[in-house]
């Protein structure tokens, strides 16, 4: 591939934890292209898609899209690319989905640089989400199905439960490291980018 350097970062940590926020950032700040499974499938909800349809039940249980679905996805999303210059926000989500994605990467010959994990207490993290959903609706928008306390601590439950063997898998490549992500944005922003290679 020509242009740019290959750049591949993947953003772990639980619902609520910031990992868009810090996402949007580095990806400005890096050049990087910003990746949300969550942003694409919710742009088919909104757009009413075949692809929409099938995932609108699942989100707004707050289970977990299947990964074949998410693959797809993905792999249409970078075949047009130059160089794969990204930050993936909320994938993968279970080992099987990094499996799947480290072949993807092989593939383009673009594989993971590096790995930041943002770790938040559960009680803070549920606050946070309630909090999202409470502003939306002062705001006069629509909340997002998931941003309520009951979905909120379930999505929390299936995170620690599914997403764990991530952080062990990362973490046998030499590719995860961990952040506080509790306090200011630029803080958590300055610990992020100091762990990056």
């Amino acid at each position: 591939m020509t242009g740019q350097k290959n750049n591949v970062v993947i953003f772990l940590g639980p619902p609520g934890a910031g990992k868009g926020t810090q996402a949007e950032r580095l990806a400005q700040d890096r050049g990087l292209v910003k990746i949300s499974t969550g942003d694409i499938l919710r742009d088919h909800v909104k757009r009413g898609t075949e692809l929409g349809e099938q995932v609108k039940p699942i989100l707004d249980a707050g289970k977990l899209v299947p990964d074949e679905i998410l693959i797809a996805l993905i792999r249409d999303r970078l075949a047009g690319m130059e160089s794969v210059r990204v930050i993936f926000d909320g994938f993968p989500r279970t080992t099987a989905q990094a499996q799947g994605l480290d072949v993807l990467l092989e593939e383009l010959g673009a594989p993971v640089n590096a790995v930041p994990l943002l770790e938040v207490p559960d009680e803070v993290l549920v606050g946070r989400i309630v909090e999202r959903g409470r502003q939306a609706a002062e705001r006069g928008e629509a909340v997002r199905s998931d941003d309520t306390e009951e979905v909120a601590r379930h999505r929390q439950q299936v995170y620690r439960e599914q997403t764990q063997p991530l952080i062990d898998y990362y973490s046998a490549r030499g590719h995860l490291y961990r952040v506080d992500g509790v306090g200011g944005m630029d803080e958590v922003y300055e610990r992020i980018v100091a762990g990056l290679k």
